[in-house]
């Protein structure tokens, strides 16, 4: 048996907005997995808010671009420890530096971005040594994605802290309207994938069981849980998947047909998202 101390109380506390006995009891039934502590407060009905325990908060910057031609996009996360570092000009000057150096090269994974040469010709993982001995605290890139398209569309959120790419499957001016509108859709709303067909099969499972142990302790009879639980996961696809969401702008339309409604058959591809925290 793990020992369950306050500081994980509160910690699970932070991540869930739950309440302190509940957190304690669903912490020590898990034996201090803080994933399997969530799903058992679920189960046990609870709202619980989006953040997971993998989720540390750190703070930095996110940017997100993409070429000339939009048909590739970057979007970096460059982390430190305190907001103060954050918001320091020369910080946000150095992560606009990497992505463009990134997008320049349309590098496709991390090593080949810490390779990259900037200013004067210095590896941008000399650069963030240097940084560190500079500012005196941890600092490193700890997120970074592409994305190739027909049409890709880049959108920075909250200062920053929020960084999306739209993958689409046409292009032009509408479809950047329309790009748009879905990256802060993507930002605010946080979908698990574009698509029902898309989610992890493991998320799938989870979901199917909460819906079970939901309905078995609404005293629902055995033989209808399972239909119960679908229906439950019918409305998970709704509320998170991108294309099955309501639209922010308008909830009378989902994300699938507001894209429909812009330009026949145009559809969202694959998306990213890096937010802070």
């Amino acid at each position: 048996m793990s020992t369950i101390t306050a500081s994980d109380v509160n910690k699970l506390r932070q991540l869930t907005g739950a309440g302190m006995m509940d957190c304690k009891k669903a912490l020590t039934e898990a034996n201090g997995d803080f994933e399997e502590a969530v799903t058992i407060l679920r189960k046990k009905g609870q709202k619980v808010s989006a953040n997971r325990a993998d989720r540390d908060a750190k703070e930095g910057v996110v940017i997100a671009r993409t070429n000339a031609e939009g048909t590739f996009g970057v979007v970096v996360r460059l982390s430190c420890e305190t907001d103060f570092v954050s918001k320091n000009e020369d910080f946000v000057a150095f992560g606009n530096a990497i992505t463009d150096a990134a997008l320049a090269a349309s590098a496709t994974d991390l090593d080949s971005v810490l390779g990259l040469t900037i200013e004067g010709g210095v590896k941008i993982g000399d650069k963030i040594d240097e940084f560190v001995a500079k500012i005196g605290e941890k600092i490193s890139i700890t997120e970074y994605h592409t994305l190739t398209s027909d049409f890709v569309v880049p959108y920075i959120h909250m200062g920053n802290r929020i960084g999306v790419l739209v993958a689409l499957n046409q292009k032009g001016d509408a479809q950047l309207t329309a790009g748009k509108d879905v990256a802060m859709q993507i930002a605010a709303m946080n979908p698990v994938a574009v698509d029902k067909d898309q989610v992890d099969p493991s998320i799938v499972e989870r979901e199917i069981e909460i819906g079970k142990d939901q309905a078995r302790q609404e005293g629902k009879p055995e033989n209808i849980v399972e239909k119960i639980a679908l229906g439950k996961l019918n409305k998970f696809y709704q509320e998170n998947t991108l294309l099955n969401q309501a639209f922010v702008k308008n909830g009378e339309l989902t994300i699938a047909k507001m894209l429909e409604g812009v330009s026949a058959g145009l559809t969202v591809k694959s998306f990213v998202r890096i937010a802070l925290g």
